[in-house]
């Protein structure tokens, strides 16, 4: 080999390195886990495929011994829409503690990844999986023990930005859909834009995040993009749930546009409720990488109580 095809002609510190040949190295998100059977918690899950035709896939998981329909949340990994899958090993722990704790089922997406699929392949992979979840499909855990009816969205990082995006299609396509979106969850939601706000302009990140989005959709109008800033989208107040909760965090660079998200879905006439809270002390995903933390432990909570609210 060409000792010059060994050469970096583009790194994101800790998502990935391209070489000049072409070749890539994905610098984190590569460790999988086997479905199975949770022994700590008794929450089973099982990897299906949705579409055969792109390959596409999810992880299913089961709360313990259901005795009727649950709530049904379909979750989006993180990973700036590059790095990451349904089977990585913080998910796959993280997504048995809100299956246990919420008595919910999940469908965790295994969406395709940039650059080999780049944006807006993630949001379209979701999609189908969304309209799967809704069709009518010989899927036992889901036909059993899931209640259309009772569906939430939620995801982290760029899986939250993607759950947002979701819901934008519900809201604008839902007369086709046999489901009820009721809430969606935002989880330090990968929400950027062209002018900084807050403290955004001073923080370091703020070229990881420009370069990450602009290196997994090369296709981008830029950092205005209505797939990546929210204000920009014509089609906001579509939002087609009425409850939203964002949570943000103290220390992580995307907090400002967890709250700036609020703002601007009053000032699109967008009619629902929604509540933004922020953990102090904490950086992004905190909740993955120490899930024993009273903070991640809050966070699942204040999911398990947002899912089984029940309207009076």
């Amino acid at each position: 080999m060409d000792s010059s095809s060994n050469q970096i002609v583009k790194e994101i510190p800790g998502v990935i390195r391209v070489y000049k040949d072409g070749r890539f190295q994905k610098l984190a998100g590569t460790d999988v886990v086997p479905a199975g059977i949770d022994p700590s918690s008794g929450v089973q899950s099982k990897d299906v495929i949705i579409s055969p035709e792109t390959n596409l896939s999810a992880r299913l998981y089961l709360p313990k011994t259901p005795t009727k329909k649950l709530p049904l949340l379909i979750y989006i990994h993180g990973g700036g829409f590059i790095i990451d899958t349904a089977a990585s090993p913080h998910y796959h722990d993280f997504l048995n503690l809100i299956a246990a704790e919420s008595n919910v089922v999940i469908v965790s997406v295994d969406y395709r990844t940039a650059p080999e699929y780049p944006v807006p392949t993630c949001f379209n992979d979701t999609w189908e999986a969304v309209k799967w979840v809704a069709g009518n499909f010989p899927e036992p855990w889901l036909n059993d023990y899931a209640d259309r009816e009772n569906l939430f969205f939620s995801g982290d990082s760029a899986g939250a930005n993607i759950a947002h995006q979701m819901g934008i299609r519900v809201g604008l396509e839902n007369p086709c859909l046999s489901i009820n979106l009721r809430g969606i969850i935002l989880l330090h939601p990968y929400f950027w834009g062209k002018d900084r706000i807050g403290s955004e302009g001073e923080d370091p990140r703020k070229t990881l995040l420009d370069d990450m989005w602009i290196f997994a959709h090369p296709g981008t109008s830029g950092l205005d993009d209505p797939l990546i800033n929210p204000a920009k989208d014509p089609n906001l107040s579509d939002l087609g749930c009425s409850r939203v909760l964002v949570c943000v965090a103290e220390k992580d660079i995307g907090k400002n546009r967890g709250w700036y998200y609020k703002d601007n879905l009053g000032k699109n006439g967008w009619n629902g409720d929604i509540e933004v809270i922020e953990d102090k002390g904490e950086d992004h995903v905190f909740f993955l990488f120490n899930p024993s933390a009273n903070n991640a432990s809050t966070l699942r909570r204040r999911i398990c109580t947002f899912i089984n609210h029940m309207d009076t």
